[in-house]
C-alpha cells in the first residue's frame, strides 16, 4: 500500500505535515492569480516555460510526476524551513505572510529570489488552504476514528488465529547484529568499490539489452548458458509464526522425490557420471548440483563448480515463500528437516568462493545470512568464521558489536577465535587516524585488556601462532612452562581442535610489524602475572579442563566443510570412520522427515550363478529381462553389456595365461628331467 493511501486512511491532509528543508523545490502559484496574469500567457493557451499544471513553477516539466512523492517526505527533526509555505494558523505569520515579498527556494547550496507576483499568489493560496483545512477536521475525526476500529479488527482476528504476519523488524538507532543489506548480497558491489564499475561490467550492458530479463533475485543473477528454467517441484511453506519469528521449510513434490531418489541412487553408484545424467533430466535439482560442484573442484574447475552452486541458490531462490526474507533475521529454517539443508550448504559453498575470489564484504554478508536462519542451535557453527570474515573485510565495528552484545548470553570469549579477533579488531580500529584521539587511546587500553586475558585462557595459542607467522619467539618465553610446549600438549583434544581451526584460518592477520610488536608487549604483561601467582591463572586452567572435553556436532560438521587439514587431522575416530557425503555433511540424529525413500528391488537373487559372477564384475550389467535404473549412466542395454563383458573376460583369461599356465608348464618340465635321471 503506497504512503499516500495509508495517509488517506488515517484521515491526514495534504499539507498539515510539517515540512523539511529542501524537501520542496517549487513554488506554487494560485489559478486565480494565473487567470488575472493573462497577459503573461503564451499564445495558445500555453503556459510559460517553466510552468507546468496546476500552476507549479518548475525548471523541468518531468519534475510534475514526483510531486505527490514529494509531498510525502518524512518529516525532519519536526521542521521544514526550506519550504516558502508558513503555517499561518500561528499568530505571528500572518503579518509576515503580507509583507513577504521576497521568499526564496533551495536549489542545492544556491538561493534564488523569488519574484513578489509569486509571493503575493503563495499568500492567496494559504489563505484558501486554511479554508479547506477548517472544513475537513470533522472528516478527519471520523477517519481517525474509523482507522481505530480497523486496528482493533486486525488484532483480534490476529489473537484468534494465532498466525502474525511477519513484517519488517522495527528501527533502531543501532542495526541488529544479523541484519543482512541486499546491495551487499550481490559481489559486483564489492568488485566494482575496488576496480570500478567499467572493470568489473565490462562488455555485459549491450549483451542484456538483447536478452529477455529474467527473474530478479538477490542471491545471483541467471546466466544465459544455463539450461532454461522451469519448476522442478521445489516450494516453501509458511509452518508457524510465534514470537515475532516465522518458521518456513521447503518442500518437494512428487516429481521432485523421484529425482531425488533417482540422485541417491547415482551417489551410491559413485561415478559422476550418472549424476551428470540426472542434470539433463532435472537441471534444476539442487542436491545433484551440490554434489556435482564438489565433484569439479576436485578437479580443479573451479568455475565450473561456482556456476553449478550459483543455479543451485537460484533454483531455491525462485521457490521462496512470498513472506520468506533475506533481511529481517526473523526467518528461520529448520536443520533437521533435509529438504532445508541444501540451502545452508549452497550458502555456505557460495560463501566459501567469494572469500576465495577476494569479497570478504560480501562472504561477510552470507554468514550472517547463515547464521540468522538459526541462530540458537547454529547447524553449521557460523559463530567459528564471522570473527574471521570481519576482520578480512575491515569492518572491525560490526565485530565489537556482535561481541557486546552476544558475550552475555552466548560467552564468546570462550571459543579462541573470539578471544583473539576482538582485542586484534579494538587494535587495529586504534591504527586509524580518522578517529579523535580519546577513542584511539581508549580502544587500545581494551585491546590490551582482551589480549591478556585471551593468553591466560589459552597458552597453546601463541607458540603455533609464532610458527605460522615465521616469527622466532624470545628464549624467555619459548622456556617459560607457561608458553612452553607443555602448554599445548596439556590441552584437552577439542580444544586442540579449535585452536588449528583458527590459527590455519587466520593466522595472517597477526603478521604485521605493529600488530607483533604488541603483542610481544602484553606476552611479557601476562609472563609478569603468571609469575606472580595471580589465582585468575589457576582458575582459567580447571575452566580448560571443564568446558573441553568433547566437541558438539555442528563443530565437527564446520571442520569437515572448512577442509582445513590441520583441524581435520584433529577429528575424533567416530567421526572420521563414517561415510561424509557432500551434499549432506554429518546428518543430525534427530532429523524430521517428510517422506521416506522407498526400498529397492534386488534382481540378483533371482539370476543364475553366472549372472552373479559377471554382476561381481560389471555391477551394472543386466542380463535380458532386468531393467537397469533408471537416470543411471551405467544402466546398459543388453549389446553394451555383452560387449564390456566380452572385454572383460578377454582381459581375464589373458591374465590367467599368463599367471596361472606358465607355472604348471614349468613344474612338468621339470618332472619330466627328473624322470628322465631316475629311468638312466
Amino acid at each position: 500500500m503506497s504512503r499516500r493511501a495509508l495517509r488517506r486512511l488515517r484521515g491526514e491532509q495534504r499539507g498539515q505535515e510539517p515540512l523539511g528543508p529542501g524537501d520542496l523545490q517549487f513554488i506554487l502559484r494560485d489559478d486565480d492569480d494565473v487567470e488575472e496574469d493573462g497577459s503573461k500567457r503564451v499564445s495558445g493557451g500555453r503556459r510559460p516555460g517553466g510552468t507546468g499544471a496546476d500552476g507549479v513553477r518548475v525548471n523541468n516539466r518531468f519534475e510534475l510526476i514526483n510531486i505527490e512523492d514529494l509531498e510525502d517526505d518524512p518529516v525532519v527533526n519536526g521542521d521544514r524551513s526550506g519550504c516558502v509555505l508558513t503555517d499561518t494558523g500561528a499568530p505571528g505569520n500572518k503579518g509576515r505572510a503580507r509583507r513577504g515579498n521576497t521568499e526564496t527556494k533551495t536549489d542545492g547550496d544556491v538561493a534564488r529570489a523569488a519574484p513578489p507576483e509569486q509571493s503575493n499568489a503563495s499568500g492567496k493560496l494559504r489563505k484558501k488552504k486554511k479554508k479547506q483545512k477548517n472544513k475537513k477536521n470533522s472528516t478527519g475525526e471520523a477517519s481517525e476514528n474509523g482507522l481505530e476500529d480497523i486496528d482493533r479488527i486486525l488484532e483480534r482476528i490476529e489473537d484468534s488465529s494465532g498466525l502474525t504476519r511477519p513484517g519488517p523488524t522495527p528501527l533502531s538507532s543501532k542495526k541488529h547484529v544479523l541484519y543482512v543489506e541486499h546491495r551487499h548480497l550481490n559481489p559486483d558491489t564489492e568488485l566494482k568499490r575496488y576496480f570500478g564499475a567499467r572493470a568489473v561490467l565490462g562488455e555485459q550492458r549491450p549483451r542484456q539489452r538483447q536478452r529477455v530479463y529474467p527473474k530478479c533475485t538477490w542471491l545471483t543473477t541467471p546466466k544465459s548458458t544455463w539450461p532454461r528454467y522451469s519448476k522442478p517441484g521445489l516450494s516453501m511453506r509458511l509452518l508457524e509464526s510465534k514470537k515475532g519469528l516465522s518458521f518456513f521449510a521447503f518442500e518437494h513434490n512428487e516429481e521432485y522425490q523421484q529425482a531425488q531418489h533417482k540422485f541417491l541412487v547415482a551417489v551410491e553408484s559413485m561415478e559422476p557420471n550418472n549424476i551428470v545424467v540426472l542434470l539433463q533430466t532435472s537441471p534444476y535439482h539442487v542436491d545433484s548440483l551440490l554434489q556435482l560442484s564438489d565433484a569439479c573442484r576436485f578437479q580443479e574447475d573451479q568455475e565450473m563448480a561456482r556456476d553449478l552452486i550459483e543455479r543451485a541458490l537460484y533454483s531455491m531462490e525462485c521457490a521462496f515463500h512470498p513472506l520468506f526474507s533475506l533481511t529481517s533475521g526473523t526467518c528461520r529454517l529448520d536443520y533437521r528437516r533435509p529438504e532445508n539443508r541444501s540451502f545452508y550448504l549452497a550458502l555456505y559453498k557460495q560463501m566459501n568462493f567469494l572469500e576465495k575470489r577476494g569479497c570478504p564484504r560480501t562472504a561477510l554478508e552470507y554468514c550472517k545470512l547463515i547464521l540468522s536462519l538459526e541462530p540458537d542451535e547454529d547447524p553449521l557453527c557460523m559463530l567459528l568464521l564471522i570473527d574471521h570474515l570481519a576482520l578480512r573485510a575491515r569492518n572491525y565495528e560490526y565485530l565489537i558489536h556482535l561481541f557486546q552484545e552476544w558475550e552475555a548470553l552466548r560467552n564468546l570469549s570462550q571459543l579462541p577465535n573470539f578471544a583473539f579477533s576482538v582485542p586484534l579488531a579494538y587494535f587495529l580500529l586504534s591504527q586509524q587516524t580518522d578517529l579523535p584521539e580519546h577513542e584511539l587511546s581508549s580502544a587500545r587500553e581494551k585491546a590490551s585488556l582482551l589480549i591478556q586475558q585471551a593468553l591466560t585462557m589459552f597458552p597453546g595459542v601463541l607458540m603455533p601462532l609464532l610458527e605460522y607467522c615465521s616469527v622466532r619467539p624470545d628464549a624467555s618465553v619459548s622456556s617459560h612452562r607457561f608458553f612452553g610446549p607443555d602448554a599445548e600438549i596439556s590441552q584437552p583434544p577439542a580444544l586442540s581442535q579449535l585452536v588449528s581451526l583458527y590459527l590455519g584460518r587466520s593466522h595472517f592477520l597477526w603478521k604485521e610489524p605493529a600488530t607483533m610488536s604488541w603483542l610481544e608487549e602484553n606476552v611479557r604483561e601476562v609472563l609478569q602475572v603468571v609469575d606472580a601467582g595471580d589465582p585468575a591463572v589457576e582458575a582459567c586452567e580447571s575452566r580448560r579442563k571443564v568446558l573441553y572435553q568433547r566437541a558438539p556436532r555442528n563443530i565437527y560438521r564446520h571442520v569437515i566443510l572448512s577442509e582445513i587439514k590441520e583441524a581435520v587431522a584433529a577429528l575424533p575416530l567416530d567421526v572420521t570412520t563414517q561415510s561424509v557425503m557432500g551434499f549432506d555433511p554429518l546428518p543430525p540424529p534427530d532429523t524430521i522427515y517428510s517422506y521416506v525413500r522407498p526400498e529397492r528391488i534386488s534382481t540378483v537373487s533371482q539370476g543364475s550363478t553366472i549372472a552373479l559372477f559377471f554382476r561381481s564384475l560389471l555391477p551394472n550389467y543386466t542380463v535380458e529381462g532386468e531393467r537397469p535404473e533408471e537416470g543411471v549412466a551405467g544402466g546398459l542395454n543388453r549389446n553394451q553389456g555383452l560387449n564390456r563383458l566380452m572385454l572383460a573376460v578377454r582381459d581375464m583369461m589373458a591374465n590367467f595365461h599368463l599367471n596361472d599356465l606358465e607355472g604348471p608348464q614349468e613344474d612338468e618340465a621339470e618332472a619330466e628331467a627328473e624322470g628322465e635321471g631316475e629311468w638312466d
